[in-house]
Formats: structure tokens, C-alpha cells, sequence
């Protein structure tokens, strides 16, 4: 794996990693909040191009506000109020997003230098990066050590392992936070891409993009992507959900059999024949369609405008904390979490 470093932060090295993912593609990883920095995918010429935002520099990482490629925690995504109730007891946590806690509070995980390791791994090498999160770290119970492994599928794809231990019950709810352009990064808007997500309900949400609790058919809405669908299709729609986030911002509860891996999204670019499929052992998935970018300056002087980039978020629900009846994001002390998300690439004909 080439390694070359990077510049410092808190005082720390950090560095680029270069991982070859398998046929011609590859990933380029750094330890400052554990990111995705690059992303290489062939299209159907056989050419290769960045299909990840992002930035050139170090240091626009660390004044970054997009979370662009970076690992978000304790708790990815919303937790209403910035507080929850464990075991008996509130804790409150930094309100960085209106009156409400997003991705880990202002700094979590993405501002973090993380311990680097490269490990031997089923299709050559693999990045280990490790983070040791103290009790009270933005305001979360316990200390918790997390792990993020970032390895090639040998066929073209990405895959990340999540796993953390706690010394005492905490919530914990780690995601990856890439905005993808399969066009390439900075080669306009997304709302051509046609997308298949294999949901059959998902969560609604308020005026402040947190779930309301209820789980809702997909069925005759503009959330119906269980068929392939242009992102732009409805997007513009009449629709009470999409004039609250702006466009999609919500999760979508995946259809899966047990707790394995089960697909959860299929992105198709028709002009490059670029395809991007997401699987998951987690049970939700976050379609997030860059409502929010405002031509912030990124990689080759390219300027990311609104829907120029998408998300797919890997996720417990957002505001589970505060809604028991969704899948558990608590982390009991001497248990261990894991999960396993995989990027994969291939191309059409």
C-alpha cells in the first residue's frame, strides 16, 4: 500500500494511503477523520475517474463543515434536543445543528487524528485506523475504542468494517459520510443518475429533519425508488417530506432477510455506464441528495453546487436514542459492535 504524509493536526502526522481495490480501481484514505479522500471507478471506456468530493488539501479537511468522506460518530446523523435518556439518566450533548446533535457534535470523530495500521488482508492489504473516544467526549457515556478497517473486494469495490468496544452502556452509530458524483467529482448534478433503493418503508420526518417515529410505506410516494428511478424524477414534487429536507434527506428501512449482508442501494450512471451498489449488515440507509452544498471549492478547483454529489449513509436510525421502538444503537459495556458496509463497482454495456 503507497503511504506519503500528509501535513499535521493536533500536533500529529497524518498521511494519504493509496489502496488498490481490484480491477483498475482505487482508493486513496487518510487517518484525519478516518476519510474516504478519493475513489477511483473505471467506466464502461475503461477510464478512470475520482467519483468522490472532496479536497486537495489537509487543511481544508480540518475547516470542512460537509463531512465530506469522513467516518461521523458517536452518532451519525440527528438526536432531537442534543440529549438522550440511558439507563436512568440524560445526557446532553452538544446542539450543533439548530437545537439538535448531528453526526457526533462539532468535532466527533471527523476531526480526529486516528492511530494508522496497514494489516494483511484476503486481497492484499488492508488500512486499520483506530480512535480511543474518552468518556464525555461531546458529551457521550463511557470510553469507547473503535476500529475502522478499510479493505478492497478484489472485484472493483470498497469495504469498510466497523467495530468498538465501551466500558460502560453508550450509543454508537458509525457511518461513512462520501458524497458520490458518478459522473466524477465536480462533473455537474446527480439527477441523472437512475437509483434503486430495496426499501419498502421509510422514516418520515419534522421541519427539522429528525424521524417523528413512524415507519411509512414507500408505496405512492416520491420515496418509491424499489424500481429504478432517476434521482430528478420527483424530486421537485409536491410533497411534504421533500420541502422538509429540501429534496431526499431521509433513511429508508432496507429489506433483508436476517442481519448478514443484504443490498440496500443501486446507483446507475447511464452516460458513463458507471454503477454503484451499496451493502449493508446495518439496517438502515440514509439518501441524501447534496440539498445543502452551496459551491463549496473542492478538488481541482471544482465547485460543488447544490445536488452535485449524493450520499448513501450506511446507519442506524436517526434519533433512535429517542425512539425505542427502532432497531437498538445501544452499546452495552463488554459487547461488541460490528458492522460491514461494502461499495462495490462494475459498469454497464
Amino acid at each position: 500500500m503507497e503511504r506519503k504524509p500528509w501535513g499535521t493536526a493536533a500536533g500529529r502526522q497524518v498521511e494519504l494511503f493509496t489502496l488498490d481495490l481490484g480491477q483498475g480501481a482505487r482508493a486513496v484514505l487518510t487517518n484525519y477523520g478516518a476519510a474516504l479522500v478519493s475513489l477511483y471507478a473505471l467506466d464502461r471506456r475503461g477510464e478512470a475517474s475520482d467519483v468522490v468530493l472532496g479536497y486537495d488539501t489537509l487543511e481544508e479537511y480540518i475547516k470542512d463543515t460537509k463531512h465530506f468522506g469522513v467516518v461521523v460518530g458517536r452518532y451519525a446523523n440527528r438526536i432531537a434536543q442534543a440529549q438522550f435518556t440511558l439507563g436512568g439518566k440524560v445526557y446532553k450533548l452538544a446542539a450543533n445543528n439548530g437545537r439538535n446533535h448531528l453526526h457526533g457534535g462539532p468535532a466527533g470523530f471527523a476531526k480526529r487524528v486516528w492511530e494508522p495500521e496497514v494489516i494483511p488482508a484476503a486481497a492484499g492489504e488492508a488500512l486499520k485506523l483506530s480512535y480511543f473516544s474518552p468518556h464525555g467526549e461531546e458529551g457521550y457515556p463511557g470510553s469507547v475504542q473503535v476500529e475502522v478497517v478499510y479493505s478492497a473486494t478484489g472485484t472493483g469495490g470498497l469495504r469498510i468494517d466497523y467495530s468498538a468496544t465501551a466500558d460502560q452502556d453508550t450509543v454508537l452509530n458509525l457511518t461513512n459520510h462520501a458524497y458520490f458524483n458518478l459522473a466524477g467529482q465536480g462533473q455537474g448534478l446527480i439527477l441523472d443518475h437512475e437509483l434503486e433503493l430495496y426499501a419498502d418503508f421509510f422514516t418520515p420526518t419534522d421541519a427539522e429533519s429528525l424521524p417523528t417515529g413512524e415507519i411509512l410505506r414507500v408505496e405512492g410516494t416520491p420515496f418509491d425508488f424499489r424500481t429504478k428511478t432517476p434521482i430528478g424524477a420527483r424530486i421537485e414534487a409536491e410533497h411534504e417530506q421533500l420541502r422538509f429536507g429540501k429534496g431526499y434527506d431521509h433513511n429508508w428501512v432496507i429489506r433483508r432477510e436476517d442481519w448478514g449482508l443484504a443490498r440496500a442501494a443501486r446507483v446507475e450512471h447511464p452516460a458513463s455506464g458507471r454503477v454503484l451498489e451499496v451493502l449493508t449488515t446495518k439496517p438502515g440507509i440514509q439518501f441524501y441528495s447534496g440539498n445543502y452544498l452551496d459551491g463549496v471549492l473542492g478538488k481541482g478547483g471544482a465547485r460543488y453546487g447544490r445536488r452535485s454529489g449524493f450520499c448513501l449513509e450506511t446507519q442506524y436510525f436517526p434519533n433512535s436514542p429517542r425512539h425505542l421502538h427502532f432497531p437498538s444503537p445501544i452499546l452495552r459495556a463488554g459487547e461488541r459492535y460490528e458492522h460491514t458496509t461494502i461499495y462495490q463497482f462494475s459498469t454497464t454495456e
